[in-house]
Parts: structure tokens; C-alpha cells; sequence
């Protein structure tokens, strides 16, 4: 299905509630698939705080709403620094469309988006291991772990791809 047609909008305020719905799907999936639990993810992902926190304050972050046929099926968070040494903060997209090239090509668009980036950087639980393969074969490096904040007893793994020296 990598035929799949996807929008990337720039995101705003009023697409919160669709953006954390989808989100919501998202991190409850993995949460039921490596965790066994009926929910989980960072705070404020299922009530809309996470993009009020993370999206609209910051100059430096751009949020993208990925749709499909209309439709808001994923979501992005990058932030665009100064030193080029870029971070993804967040992407996820509807289970009902995992597995079948759509974070890779949020990913390239992202990777074309901000050509000028040097490095991207990120973040990702310890137990989500299909997240680590996704990035993985991406392009991105484990470059370290540390304790979880948002999970107590967790672990994440921090990945880098480094793209022009």
C-alpha cells in the first residue's frame, strides 16, 4: 500500500483534537502490543496538552498533520534549530495504516522539508521495539539510553542520523 496519497498541512490549533485522537490510537496500540496495557503515552497525549505543550509555544518547533482522502491519519513534530542539529520530537501514525510506508515517507518528507539539516536526533521507549527497527532501517544510529522520565523502571534509546558533516 505504499501507493497510499498523503498531505502534509502545516498544524494549528484548531486540528488538535484530530491530531490526538489519531495520537491517542497510536501510543495506545503500542502501550497494548510491548506493555501489555489497555493505555499509554507521554503526558497530555490523549487530552491535547502534548501539542499545547510541545507544539504551539515553540518557534523552533514545526507540527505537521498528515492526511489521507481528508482524513488526519498522523502526525509529526520536528524541531528546526539553529545549529542544523535537528530533533524529531514526535510521529506516529494510525495503527490501521502501520506497516505499510507511511512513516518512511513522513520521514522523507521531513528529510526533503529540511534539506539544511546536519543531524536529526531523537527519542524512543526501550520497549517499543518495532519503533527501533522503523528507525533502523531509516538510517538512524542508537547512539545511547537513559532512564525513561515519563516511565518509570523504562528505558529509551536515543537514535541520531547524521546527514551532511
Amino acid at each position: 500500500m505504499h501507493d497510499i496519497e498523503l498531505e502534509f498541512t502545516i498544524a494549528e490549533e484548531k486540528d488538535i483534537p484530530q491530531l490526538t485522537e489519531v495520537m491517542t490510537k497510536a501510543f495506545d496500540d503500542d502501550s497494548q502490543r510491548h506493555l501489555d496495557k489497555p493505555k499509554g503515552g507521554p503526558p497530555g497525549y490523549d487530552n491535547g496538552d502534548f501539542f499545547r505543550t510541545w507544539l504551539l509555544p515553540y518557534k523552533e518547533s514545526q507540527g505537521y498533520k498528515i492526511l489521507h482522502k481528508g482524513r488526519v491519519i498522523g502526525g509529526l513534530i520536528a524541531w528546526i534549530l539553529p545549529s542544523r542539529e535537528n530533533r524529531l520530537g514526535v510521529i506516529f501514525v494510525d495503527p490501521m495504516l502501520q506497516n505499510n510506508g507511511v512513516g518512511s515517507r513522513i520521514l522523507q518528507f521531513m528529510f526533503e522539508t529540511y534539506s539544511d539539516a546536519k543531524s536529526w536526533a531523537l527519542e524512543t521507549p526501550g520497549f517499543a521495539k518495532s519503533n527501533h527497527k522503523f528507525y533502523e532501517k531509516n538510517g538512524f544510529i542508537k547512539i545511547g539510553e537513559q532512564i525513561d522520565k515519563e516511565l518509570p523502571g523504562e528505558v529509551s534509546f536515543k537514535y541520531k542520523k547524521i546527514v551532511k558533516e
